[in-house]
């Protein structure tokens, strides 16, 4: 079943989580931690993993939310991220974790996120993952200490993101400096959550009024520069497995 549960992580005795499995074959196929919004696992964050399954990856949706949901954890989420450290990066370890135990998995795993999973998956890119996509999520005052050691990173970003003013230049200005491989791009008639579908009536009027919402253009180029990026660095560079 695609609504799974893993043990040992951090915020909840058992973390809930949604896993899509690429739906030719028998494996073993490379694994992608998914990293939700603050709005936390939605059909939205299912239909991505779903999209990385359809892609040839084992895609692990964590609950971050599990121990509370959204109104309980989301400040504390929040605060893990801003000092980069605390339970929501113990989960996304014991996502990584669960993944590489698995016997239809190469053991090879990147990590995936949107805005604030988008910040916790650039983190992330220095905790043992071996490719990082972060999408529109917020980046540290430090990157090049942050950074050091990190994996290969493909990052996007929108243009007309007011929350994100510079971003997608620093990032590549940081990796550049440091000598990390990376893909990082922004789109200029794009704003913030541009590659996120969300369906949710009075919110989906007040993102077009903040300049959020989804660009069908640029979150396909996005996707397609992800998919290569990860194909390279996850499926050692054959385009036949991704």
């Amino acid at each position: 079943m695609p609504e799974t549960t893993i043990g040992g992580a951090a915020s909840a005795s058992q973390l809930k989580a949604y896993l899509a499995v690429p739906p030719v074959g028998t494996g073993p196929w490379p694994g992608v931690v998914v990293v939700h919004e603050a709005f936390g696992l939605t059909d939205d964050t299912r239909q991505q993993a779903d999209r990385l399954a359809a892609g040839g990856y084992l895609a692990l949706a964590p609950d971050l939310f599990s121990a509370g949901g959204a109104v309980r954890c989301l400040r504390s989420t929040f605060r893990t991220l801003a000092r980069g450290e605390g339970p929501a990066f113990d989960d996304l370890a014991a996502a990584r974790s669960w993944l590489t135990g698995r016997s239809d998995c190469t053991g090879s795993v990147g990590i995936l996120g949107f805005c604030m999973g988008g910040g916790f998956a650039l983190l992330a890119a220095t905790r043992g993952f071996d490719a990082s996509a972060p999408n529109y999520g917020q980046i540290p005052s430090d990157l090049e200490r942050v950074l050091q050691g990190a994996c290969p990173v493909v990052a996007s970003y929108g243009g007309r993101d007011r929350t994100l003013p510079g971003a997608a230049e620093r990032l590549d200005e940081a990796l550049t400096g440091l000598a990390v491989d990376h893909d990082v791009k922004e789109y200029p008639q794009a704003g913030h959550s541009f590659m996120n579908r969300h369906n949710a009536g009075p919110l989906a009027v007040l993102e077009r009024v903040a300049g959020f919402g989804y660009h069908h253009p640029s979150a396909e180029d996005a996707w397609r520069r992800i998919l290569g990026f990860f194909s390279h660095h996850l499926h050692d560079g054959d385009p036949a497995a991704g």
